[in-house]
């Protein structure tokens, strides 16, 4: 008998425990290398676990739901050669990991699904279809009906909760406001993302244009991509921008290295990789630790205004909203523009208002006349 353990990955230094959400195999299964054996969960990200070697689940240490330390030995793998030849014809390509996460994550059965794909592979549809049948009877209850449930925060749901308390808690927070017109940003950008996207092969959305313009005011006031470290104002001499990506599982701010050296197309392709990668549950720790500045888009979901809460221990947040068409005035006269709504917060401890101010207003010209970006001015 050749037995291997099974360990906790290496967890980033800001992650002291995980979780283990849920085994996908039980002791006895057969299992291929490279198959998802468990599901990770700290409270930064979900990790799958994947079988380094071929063989049998000989023991699991630590079962569902319970807390673990970083490379701990959670289970034995029974790598036996005459065990491994069997495995190929008792492990059926059935279902794919990320199909097998959907289905955990809507509480389905894969085991009892019968797979309508190529070679009868369980499908997303399937999963969903079967998450329909489960749910239909809630459907059709009575309207007089008051169902409660109650269910346990994730982990990274409460870590979400513990750091928006702790930023709240330990910071002077305040925000300060101004609108944008972005009609120079749209006319740049309704010019070239024909062209953009041929080349580039991504398309040119605005994001890149928030992020760059974020820079260009960071590099006019380092204070604001500053942290608080106890008594001492760490400057930082780098521009790693988080940003922030809401989804089913929760709030997650992966983080955009020296967007400063990026270029437009690099940026886009980070932020698409990071948006598709969010939904499930693929991010790595070391993609989401770090960071000196955030940026929050409420915009996307429709927010007209909002004070966005900073991400400890950064010192300020941008907080990006819905572009919408207002009648502003220019020249003493009244016109239609497009515009959104910009708001910062910031740690009042190290950044006074007049800082601030500036900034944002730094923010607003570089999105205004992006020609002072593009061109460095």
């Amino acid at each position: 008998m050749s037995i291997i353990e099974v360990k906790v990955p290496q967890l980033s230094e800001s992650v002291s425990e995980a979780t283990l959400i849920a085994w996908h195999k039980k002791v006895g299964d057969a299992v291929a290398e490279g198959e998802n054996l468990v599901d990770v969960e700290t409270d930064k990200v979900v990790l799958e676990l994947p079988a380094a070697k071929s063989g049998v689940l000989a023991k699991i240490i630590k079962g569902d739901g319970e807390k673990v330390m970083s490379l701990e030995s959670i289970a034995l793998i029974d790598t036996e050669k005459m065990i491994v030849e069997k495995i190929a014809a008792e492990i059926p390509a059935a279902i794919s990991p990320s199909v097998r996460k959907l289905a955990h994550e809507l509480d389905v059965d894969a085991a009892n699904l019968e797979g309508t794909g190529k070679s009868g592979r369980i499908t997303k549809d399937d999963v969903l279809g079967a998450m329909e049948k489960v749910a239909a009877p809630q459907v059709s209850a009575p309207a007089s009906s008051r169902v409660e449930q109650r269910v346990p925060m994730t982990r990274i749901r409460q870590r979400i909760a513990e750091r928006l308390l702790q930023s709240q808690q330990n910071a002077a927070i305040l925000t300060t406001f101004n609108e944008v017109n972005m009609q120079p940003v749209i006319d740049l950008r309704n010019r070239y993302k024909d062209a953009f996207e041929k080349k580039h092969g991504i398309k040119l959305g605005f994001s890149c244009f928030f992020i760059k313009a974020a820079v260009y005011a960071l590099q006019k006031f380092p204070i604001v991509n500053a942290s608080v470290d106890g008594t001492d104002i760490v400057y930082h001499g780098y521009f790693d921008i988080g940003v922030a990506i809401g989804s089913e599982r929760g709030l997650t701010v992966p983080i955009i290295r020296d967007a400063d050296q990026l270029s437009f197309a690099d940026i886009e392709r980070q932020i698409a990789d990071f948006g598709a990668r969010a939904k499930t549950g693929k991010l790595t720790l070391e993609e989401l630790t770090g960071g000196t500045f955030s940026i929050s888009n409420g915009g996307v979901f429709g927010s007209l205004l909002s004070t966005p809460i900073i991400n400890p221990p950064q010192a300020a947040i941008l907080g990006i909203h819905a572009t919408k068409d207002r009648p502003v005035v220019e020249n003493g006269q009244i016109v239609i523009r497009p515009m959104n709504y910009l708001a910062v917060s910031y740690d009042h401890r190290i950044i006074d208002g007049r800082e601030a101010v500036q900034f944002l207003v730094a923010i607003k010209e570089a999105l205004e006349f992006p020609g002072r970006v593009l061109l460095d001015l």
